[in-house]
Order: structure tokens, then sequence, then C-alpha cells
């Protein structure tokens, strides 16, 4: 087979790379190893920034999500037995969208097939060769066949676990890493949440976060121990920690529990994002802490600046964007990091936690709930840097 753009990995980023591609008129190839049930029922978080809402919409795989998801213009701080609503439209004039990743993937599937797009399930033994040349190729085992894929680039959106990032050449890579001393118990119940927007709730026992799929459908999270079994949180013990931390503040409905997981918390960046044609892309390149809910954007924007690059090389032969590819990602994956960081550092009770660093959190709250400049600034960031 020959394409032009090779691409690992059929979740967001390399679907949302595939399909910016073809609008430029560009023929790509998206290679996965598990089937298209399974990425389209893995469930993921689901907030989606402004610049990122817009970016479906008007490039056409955005209709569903109009009519489906919530749209919402702030959310709420909870400390110290109050509750504190941050308005974002009235801060910076954006909003968020609540809509789950797996459903943006069943979208951009849709579509990259409705438009002849090639997606390959269930592939085996896949790898990447001769990326430092202009005659990179891909090879795999596809319905009990080996087959190679020619190619001018290659884009890795493969995850965290993938294959791309550990084809660099040994030593061609920095990493930066840094893991949590707990997780994120994740539930998903049949519910109403008890707000219609997102509710972040600190509170001496641990960081609970109070979100949702649909109007009757809660996403629930409570902080524990990074190496926790979820087996060990009966649901009597669940709905009793979220009443505590919520701390009557608003009315908590409990239902029934439809699954429940247990999720470490880590901060990683790898540079450069580059390596010859070999290209980086979402958590392949980096991970942040879901406090800041910066995952699934941090991907749109990666591919979103790839498929300007790419576009650009092949309608001007330049390379000035390609070139500039890694360092103008890492410039916006760095300031997530550092709000994802400081999200996670101002809600959460870390072990051997001192008085000091309570009283610490709990006047950074206040004056977060209080400062119309603090709620700017992290309204600016919630909803989506600018881009250059």
């Amino acid at each position: 087979m020959r394409t032009q753009v090779g691409i690992f990995g059929a979740g967001p980023a390399g679907l949302m790379l595939s399909h910016l591609l073809h609008l430029a008129g560009i023929e790509s190839i998206v290679i996965e190893n598990r089937s298209r049930e399974y990425i389209e029922q893995r469930i993921r978080a689901g907030l989606i920034e402004q610049w990122a809402t817009d970016m479906l919409t008007e490039t056409g795989v955005g209709e569903r999500m109009e009519r489906e998801a919530m749209f919402h213009d702030g959310s709420h701080l909870c400390f110290d037995g109050s509750t504190h609503q941050v308005n974002f439209r009235e801060l910076v004039g954006k909003g968020i969208t609540v809509y789950g990743q797996q459903e943006v993937v069943k979208d951009l599937v849709d579509r990259r097939l409705a438009d002849g797009g090639q997606i390959l399930f269930e592939v085996d033994n896949t790898a990447a060769h001769d990326c430092h040349t202009d005659k990179p190729f891909i090879t795999l085992t596809h319905d009990g066949k080996d087959q190679r894929i020619d190619c001018d680039f290659i884009a890795g959106c493969d995850g965290f676990h993938g294959i791309c990032r550990p084809t660099f050449p040994e030593g061609a890579l920095t990493f930066y890493d840094r893991e949590y001393p707990f997780g994120w118990l994740g539930i998903l119940s049949e519910s109403p949440p008890p707000d219609d927007e997102l509710i972040y709730a600190y509170h001496p026992t641990g960081f609970a976060l109070y979100t949702m799929r649909t109007p009757t459908l809660a996403r629930l999270y409570l902080q524990v121990d990074y190496d926790e079994d979820a087996n060990n949180w009966s649901d009597n013990r669940i709905w009793e920690q979220l009443h505590v931390r919520l701390g009557g503040t608003r009315k908590l409905q409990e239902g029934k529990i439809l699954q429940k997981g247990v999720t470490a918390m880590r901060s990683f960046v790898c540079e450069p994002m580059r390596s010859g044609r070999l290209f980086l892309a979402g958590d392949s390149a980096h991970i942040v802490p879901p406090t800041g809910a910066k995952g699934m954007n941090l991907a749109l924007a990666d591919v979103k600046m790839l498929s300007r690059a790419i576009a650009d090389f092949y309608r001007s032969r330049r390379t000035d964007l390609l070139d500039s590819y890694s360092d103008t990602c890492l410039k916006r994956v760095w300031k997530a990091q550092r709000f994802s960081w400081w999200m996670t550092q101002i809600f959460h009770v870390f072990p051997n936690e001192v008085s000091f660093d309570r009283r610490r959190q709990l006047a950074e709250l206040d004056y977060l709930a209080h400062s119309t400049a603090a709620q700017t600034s992290l309204a600016e960031q919630y909803t989506g840097l600018p881009f250059d």
C-alpha cells in the first residue's frame, strides 16, 4: 500500500489528524491494534475546550455533539462548607463542552469512513521503519496477512504505551516525569449530577469531582491511594464519601453504580516530539493529571498544528512548520502541565501534609473564589489558551 501519511492510533488525535488532512486533500491511513467496538466504547474524559468545540463544528464532525452535548458557562469550587461559581463566559467570553471522548471517536470514525478514509482495525506486529529518510514505511499484519505501507510521513498518535516513541533513536529523547501519591476512583452512576455544572471539591479527607455524561448519568471521582483496589470500595462507602466531600452544599441523589475503577495520576513530557519524519502527538508525547481536563484537548491541539505543517509542506514544499512543530506544541504542553499541576496541588490532600499546607490551600481557594483577576486566569486556561 501507498499513502502520504501513515497514522498509528485511532483515538481522537489520530482520527482528527486523518480528518484534517483529508480536508486539505492529503491521503492517510490509520492503523489501530484494537477493534472498532473497543475504541468506540472505551470510556475516557469528555471535557472539550472552546476552540476544540469550534473546530469539531467547523470541520463537519460536530453535528451530533451540538445536539447531545452539555454546554457549560462555568464551574463550581467547593470548600470549607460553601460553593462558589466561576462564570467563564462572563470572564473571558468562552465556555466548555461536556461530551464523552468515545463520542468524539464515534463521530470521527463515521466521518472518515463516509469520506472513503482507510482505518485498519485489529492490526498486529506494527513497526515504523526508515523514519530518518524521505521514504519511511510501516509494516503490520492485518487479516492474517503481512503488509507494508509506504508513506511520506508517520504520525505516532498511539498513546503512552504505543510503539512510536520507542522507535526514536537511543538517547534522542529527554523525559520529564512526575508520579502523584494518589489516584482517582471514578464511578459512572445512573443518577442526576448534583449541579448543572462541574463541582471541584476540596475536603480534608480528599478531593472529589462531580461531573456528568448526561442529565441522568453522573460521572463522579474520589481521591484515593494510587494503588487502591476499586473492589475495596463498596457502593455504600462510595456514596458516603461523595456526600461527605460535597459537604451538604448540594443535594446528591444516589443511583445504581454502573462502573468503577482507579486511575493513577502522573505528569509526563518527552522532548522533542519529532524524529526525522516521525511525529508524536497526544499521549504518546505527554500525559497530564486529569484535574485540569487537558488530555484530549492537548492531543487535538497537536494534530491541529501537525496537519497545518504537513499541508504547508505539500502546498509549498517548505519545511518551516514541520521543523518548528515540536517547539510550537511543547510551549502549549508545558503551560497545560503547569495548570494541571496547579489544579492538582490546590485540591488534593497529599500524604504527610502538615496543617500549614492545608491552611495555605484554603487561603488559595478563598482567594480564587473572591478575586476577579484569579478567576479570569483560571477561566482563560480552563476554557483553552489561544493559539499564536
